[in-house]
């Protein structure tokens, strides 16, 4: 196969992973914060903190939803298109501006789905 590649073997490929998880966190944190805020939580910084997800059993495997599931699909596809119709600083460039923006709108449509799942207060 020649369109495979294997994992990175130095730091900065594995950097660049670790910066997606991290990305995603601090969407999903400071979505939590804003809320919080909003809600006129005393300690909106604990609150966002102390969010947590419980596992909802679902059709869609570990995704709550489809539109999770569609939104992680159609991201990889996204990301795979740009990675393989582009090349050199084209390729380098989409990829550093669609993938943080990808990242972010996954991290919102969790956030939401998980506000609307969560329990409802008078």
């Amino acid at each position: 196969m020649t369109l495979a590649h294997a994992l990175p073997t130095d730091a900065s490929g594995w950097w660049i992973f670790l910066g997606t998880f991290a990305l995603y966190a601090a969407v999903r944190w400071f979505l939590a914060w804003r809320q919080a805020r909003r809600d006129g939580d005393r300690h909106p910084v604990r609150a966002a903190f102390a969010e947590e997800d419980e596992p909802v059993p679902s059709m869609t495997g570990g995704f709550r939803s489809y539109r999770q599931f569609f939104g992680c699909v159609g991201s990889a596809v996204v990301v795979v298109l740009v990675a393989g119709l582009t090349a050199g600083r084209l390729r380098l460039a989409l990829l550093w501006t669609v993938v943080p923006v990808l990242i972010a709108a996954l991290a919102y449509v969790d956030f939401r789905q998980a506000r609307s799942a969560g329990p409802s207060t008078p």
